[in-house]
């Protein structure tokens, strides 16, 4: 009667893995949040590298499907991801000046069109919808002044907050998971007989 408990350890282990994973991506998201101009090159590093890792495996596909319908499609794909790849980890600061400029100015239209789209419709969400927009539209505004300066901490701060939040979501699930996992262990415990009990002593406590 071993079973239960030995699987209820493995799964308590495992959540116990998720708790130590988020916990370093939340050392991780307040250090760069710290340092949020490393913390920009290094989301640019990151993201130039999966470009070309990806490029180079749909490259792979592409030579291994040649002959379909898909092959020039897959071909060209693959070497625009290896080139903007080699391109972000050669100058990882234009990168972030050129990426932080398209933030601002997604902020912006995105703050416009909630801000337009509250006073036409004037749902019941009006009030949300026009704080939304106004955010957007403040935050925009205050990282196209600053820029191209802003692109040395506003990727940084994001790259940094993603990590930090998804550590913590990591965390809850393993503090939950393990505390599920106990109760249930113990709710087995009380009802598989052991060894030493007859089993008809568990079918009388059970009628």
């Amino acid at each position: 009667m071993n079973g239960p408990t030995t699987e209820g350890r493995k799964l308590s282990r495992s959540f116990g893995w998720l708790v130590l994973l988020g916990t370093l991506l939340v050392i991780a998201g307040i250090i760069g949040l710290i340092y949020t101009g490393v913390a920009t090159l290094t989301s640019m590093l990151l993201f130039g590298w999966l470009l070309l890792v990806g490029g180079l495996v749909g490259l792979l596909h592409a030579i291994e499907s040649r002959g379909t319908s898909y092959f020039w499609l897959g071909v060209v794909v693959a070497a625009l991801n290896i080139a903007a790849g080699v391109v972000v980890i050669k100058h990882p600061e234009g990168t972030a000046e050129a990426l932080t400029m398209f933030a601002a100015l997604l902020f912006l239209t995105g703050g416009v069109f909630r801000l337009v789209g509250s006073v036409v419709v004037r749902g019941p969400q009006m009030g949300w919808t026009l704080l939304q927009g106004a955010f957007g539209l403040l935050l925009g505004l205050l990282v196209l002044f600053d820029w191209p300066h802003s692109s040395l901490y506003v990727l940084g701060c994001f790259f940094s907050l993603a990590l930090l939040f998804d550590g913590l979501g990591l965390i809850a699930i393993g503090i939950g998971g393990r505390r599920i996992v106990s109760m249930v262990s113990e709710r087995l415990d009380e009802t598989v007989p052991t060894a030493d009990e007859p089993i008809t002593q568990a079918e009388d406590e059970q009628k």
